[in-house]
């Protein structure tokens, strides 16, 4: 799937169950909330977890709960942009542009 085809798909996706209608702080927040839980199955891939409440799976279900927590920001994210219609490959493009400018800009005057 390509990235116009998923962000078409999460717009689709959410709106069906109303969570595109939440007033944007709220989806703010979950983006942060979102963001915690992959700094948290970070943790568990790099550092373990020390919790004796907690089960600790194998490095693929550790880094599988890694990539459903990464989708889970990206559909955030998804829903910011849709909101301010902005389309993901612009998001990209501007932010390699962004990067080269600075980097290029800052390595020819080294």
């Amino acid at each position: 799937m390509n990235v116009n085809e998923f962000q078409d798909w999460v717009k689709s996706h959410y709106k069906e169950r109303g969570w595109s209608d939440l007033d944007i702080f709220i989806r703010i927040g979950f983006l942060v909330e979102e963001t915690g839980e992959v700094a948290r199955a970070i943790r568990a891939l790099e550092i373990g977890r020390d919790r004796p409440d907690e089960q600790t799976g194998t490095a693929t279900q550790q880094k599988q709960e890694l990539v459903e927590e990464l989708g889970d920001v990206l559909g955030n994210i998804i829903i910011i942009a849709n909101k301010y219609d902005i389309a993901l490959e612009d998001v990209f493009q501007s932010h390699r542009d962004k990067l080269e400018k600075r980097y290029n800009s800052k390595r020819n005057h080294q």
